[in-house]
């Protein structure tokens, strides 16, 4: 059974500075705004390109300018420029909108220069974008806006690759948010852009329990050891739970969003690991997530059995 949670579109903004001016400043805030400078806003895409790796004009004036339509002559112009210089490219376009991404030269300016935090990042995008995947990547971006991104976009992670060499298990999860609380390391974020077989998506959600259940065995060799999930001994250290999924609903229109939300609640019922799950038009307009399962580390237990000891 689906529960509601209360309204939220990602951390309060006390919690961290923006990494470039955010797009939704009040009106009274936008008229004391200087113009931005041709520098600082090919400064700020070749950044924000680096942490969500596509985004259309639209998105990069969103966040880096204060603006609403003339701010996107300030990122054309920018956009321009840097594909001059061969930092930034398109490949591909989402409707009418071309799809700007870094080239790896782009990249290497951005590692150079130390502007991002030194975890990994996903490639270019270049080769997503031309097999037909960037109107995905481009609802990823609008997640991570909708989500409060234009205030923390360093935290984020886009194409992270979650797996167990020793049960052949293997996904990559749309965005990652390094959000450390007492209790938790990162979010998780999946992002269905309607393109999915409705059996194939459950398949994807339950793919985080299989995740979550895995546990490891660990002793000195000649003792008893004991065993601890692979997850918290390999990858997240530092929470005592599993990280909250999020899946997120794209690409129709919204009454056909709300049916595959509802046949989503019911193939995962029983899951054990938290999920909350909203569509994206919903999640712009600050709507509550449904929550449709709940973290719960004794029944995961059960359901996978613990590996032999040595």
């Amino acid at each position: 059974m689906m529960t509601r949670t209360p309204p939220t579109s990602g951390p309060s903004q006390t919690e961290g500075r923006p990494v470039v001016p955010s797009g939704r400043a009040r009106s009274q805030e936008r008229s004391s705004t200087p113009t931005p400078t041709a520098a600082k806003v090919r400064a700020d895409a070749l950044r924000m390109l680096g942490c969500v790796r596509m985004a259309t004009v639209r998105q990069m004036a969103s966040v880096i300018t204060a603006e609403d339509a003339d701010g996107r002559s300030y990122v054309r112009r920018a956009m321009r420029k840097l594909a001059e210089q061969g930092l930034a490219e398109t490949n591909g376009k989402a409707g009418r909108h071309p799809i700007w991404n870094l080239t790896v030269r782009g990249q290497k300016a951005l590692a150079d220069g130390n502007e991002l935090p030194a975890h990994p990042r996903a490639g270019t995008g270049a080769k997503a974008i031309r097999a037909g995947f960037g109107p995905h990547g481009i609802a990823v971006t609008d997640t991570i806006l909708a989500y409060g991104g234009a205030w923390h976009l360093t935290g984020w992670q886009v194409e992270v690759n979650h797996s167990i060499k020793e049960t052949g298990l293997s996904f990559n999860t749309d965005a990652v948010l390094a959000q450390p609380t007492a209790t938790s390391e990162v979010r998780l974020f999946e992002l269905d852009n309607g393109t999915m077989t409705q059996a194939r998506l459950a398949r994807e959600v339950w793919d985080y329990e299989r995740y979550a259940g895995h546990r490891v065995w660990e002793g000195a060799r000649g003792t008893i050891g004991t065993t601890y999930p692979f997850w918290q001994r390999h990858r997240y250290t530092r929470p005592t739970t599993f990280p909250r999924l999020h899946v997120v609903l794209a690409g129709k229109a919204e009454h056909l969003l709300d049916n595959r939300l509802e046949a989503l609640a019911a193939d995962v019922h029983g899951i054990d690991v938290a999920v909350w799950v909203n569509t994206l038009p919903r999640l712009q307009r600050g709507e509550p997530w449904y929550e449709m399962g709940m973290d719960a580390p004794d029944r995961r237990r059960r359901r996978y059995p613990d590996p032999p000891g040595r």
